[in-house]
């Protein structure tokens, strides 16, 4: 998956696509109060974020819903949530405010330069549509050296995961999100972490991180 720098484009159109092409406000208008992997994987998330986030950061939890997985001992400066559905935000214990934007539509993130300190961005990135042009723009509101961190499960809503999610195997979706952060160049060499709690028995869930560069 891994390309030179003057490759660095877009993935083909007909990988990105989804079964469902119509407006992502029409299906995320239904709000789901609920968490999208099982309770060890959120704890294991929970701990991982515990290790790796600034404590006193500002932190982005892009693609955001209900649940943002961040340990609650910890007082984060801001937790900003950027979703599609006002419900599930406002119940969202954690964020300390929230906007609604939809990343299919205008991939640009509505945040100055240097905005924040670390972003997360969990069991979404399938959904991505433009990918690469995202991940420019999270490393463009990140502060330098400032963590992004992917992960993902074996979970998703079929019909809005993009068609190149559906043909790779687990291990070959983290490869897919290292080649969006490689695709960037503007992150650290990424890595991958497989942090599923009990493997085989409860929900996969591997981790893909890199430093902004900017």
């Amino acid at each position: 998956m891994h390309s030179s720098s003057s490759n660095m484009i877009e993935l083909p159109q007909e990988y990105l696509r989804r079964v469902d092409e119509t407006d992502d406000a029409i299906f995320y208008s239904q709000p789901r109060i609920v968490k999208h992997i099982d309770d060890p994987a959120c704890s294991a998330l929970t701990d991982y974020f515990r290790e790796v986030l600034p404590p006193n950061g500002v932190i982005l939890d892009l693609m955001s819903s209900y649940a943002s997985h961040l340990p609650e001992d910890i007082d984060y400066k801001g937790v900003v949530g950027l979703g599609m559905n006002k419900i599930e935000l406002e119940a969202n214990s954690r964020l300390s405010s929230y906007l609604i934007h939809n990343l299919a539509f205008n991939p640009k993130l509505p945040f100055d330069d240097n905005t924040f300190d670390a972003c997360t961005l969990t069991v979404s990135v399938q959904y991505l549509v433009h990918p690469i042009s995202v991940f420019q723009d999270i490393g463009r509101v990140l502060r330098p050296n400032g963590p992004c961190i992917v992960s993902f499960s074996n979970r998703c809503f079929p019909t809005k995961a993009v068609c190149i999610w559906h043909q790779l195997t687990h291990m070959e979706h983290a490869q897919l999100v290292a080649h969006y952060f490689d695709g960037s160049e503007v992150f650290s060499p990424s890595e991958t972490a497989d942090i599923s709690p009990n493997p085989g028995n409860t929900d996969p869930l591997t981790v893909v991180w890199a430093k902004s560069l900017n």
